[in-house]
């Protein structure tokens, strides 16, 4: 008999009834139905206070974190001194943000128990946005049908409705204490920097990992940050071209291609991060599952079913029936995303304009931008560093070399 929504499968308990962050405050609240009221959370104000904050700061001059940014940013000693635009660096064999760095820290710190129930991870344009509309439409739709006018992906950025767990663990703990419970979160931190509490066999995570061809990522994120470069920089979330440009003149699409080959790249060596989920998909398949955008977009339905019922709420033969899967599918599409007017108009939560979040989501839009010895250049680093794995991605030209 299939899991009713918003109900994990035997072995993972109620999913109403679990916590993100260890406290025993009476004040505590239990959210219904996952994600709900998610975009409403507290610590989403001193988000945007942070960041404003940030912006402040004249090109060059760098901000003073210490009582700009909240004391759990301050972990580790690796937040206490001025952090500049070019502040990126390696952490953990993987090029992070300062700020992702402090994150990881006040996740590990924070993290004791109580673990999300559903994960999202990736790398920044690797599929994000629509994987998080997906995941909390199944998961809320019992609360909210998919064809409710007044349903929140209507009305709010996907972004705003699945919480960022970089950004939650670092709130103060009141904040976080007075939060609805965040049980469907999302992250671009490495498998191997999470929390042991979320990577743990039997922890009752679920991770759900959605990797992309590199060369259509990049290109995404390239079109990303010629929008939004301000808002980057001012967040120290630039993936190490924010600096650079500023330093050295970095405009061109072939000097960010460099970089990337590099590793340069927000959670990259973009290889290594999806080899660490690859290789735990493979080990423990019931707990993480890898997830590719291609296939994806190829069999929509077929990929949000087996989304489900990962998650621990398979569609009924009811609903099937009724075609809610489909209609899941239709309201989380990019033309019907893209087309919402919240996301023509305003900012998520870190400040990013909603309409940048939606361009083409295309398979091989990387021949507008990549000659064909770039494109096999990339393939071949990819397929050298994930040779023997079993991992492979869509669109590889390295043959042609």
């Amino acid at each position: 008999m299939a899991a009713s929504p918003g109900r994990a499968s035997a072995g993972h308990g109620d999913l109403s009834e679990r916590g993100l962050f260890c406290s025993s405050s009476p004040n505590t609240q239990r959210g219904g139905a996952i994600g709900r009221g998610a975009w409403r959370q507290p610590w989403m104000g001193q988000v945007r206070r942070t960041i404003a904050a940030m912006a402040t700061a004249r090109p060059g001059e760098g901000v003073a974190t210490a009582g700009a940014i909240p004391r759990q940013w301050h972990v580790a000693g690796l937040g206490t001194t001025t952090r500049r635009n070019d502040n990126h660096g390696q952490y953990g064999g993987f090029w992070l943000a300062e700020i992702t760095q402090n994150a990881i820290a006040a996740a590990r710190t924070r993290i004791k128990s109580n673990p999300p129930d559903v994960l999202l991870a990736s790398l920044p344009k690797s599929g994000t946005t629509w994987l998080k509309a997906l995941a909390f439409a199944t998961l809320n739709r019992a609360t909210h049908s998919p064809s409710d006018a007044q349903h929140p992906l209507r009305h709010h950025n996907p972004h705003d409705c699945v919480g960022f767990l970089e950004m939650m663990v670092t709130q103060d703990d009141d904040e976080a204490v007075r939060s609805p419970r965040p049980l469907l979160v999302q992250t671009h931190v490495p498998y191997s920097l999470l929390p042991e509490a979320i990577t743990a066999e039997g922890s009752g995570c679920r991770l759900v990992y959605v990797c992309r061809d590199p060369k259509d990522m990049l290109v995404s994120y390239w079109n990303f940050y010629l929008k939004e470069a301000a808002t980057l920089a001012a967040a120290g979330c630039g993936g190490g071209w924010v600096g650079e440009s500023a330093a050295a003149g970095l405009t061109k699409f072939e000097d960010v291609f460099e970089l990337f080959c590099e590793g340069r790249y927000p959670g990259g060596p973009y290889w290594r991060n999806a080899l660490e989920f690859w290789h735990e998909s493979q080990r423990r398949p019931n707990e993480v599952l890898f997830l590719r955008y291609e296939d994806m977009l190829g069999d929509t339905v077929g990929n949000l079913k087996k989304l489900a019922a990962f998650m621990g709420c398979a569609f009924s033969e009811v609903e099937e029936e009724a075609g809610v899967v489909e209609q899941i599918v239709e309201l989380c599409s990019l033309s019907s995303l893209k087309g919402m007017d919240v996301n023509k108009n305003g900012s998520t939560v870190l400040a990013f304009r909603n309409e940048a979040f939606f361009r083409k989501g295309q398979v091989g839009d990387w021949k507008n931008y990549m000659t064909l010895d770039m494109a096999a250049r990339l393939d071949k680093i990819v397929e050298e560093a994930t040779r023997g794995s079993g991992l492979t991605f869509a669109g590889s030209v390295s043959h042609n070399y």
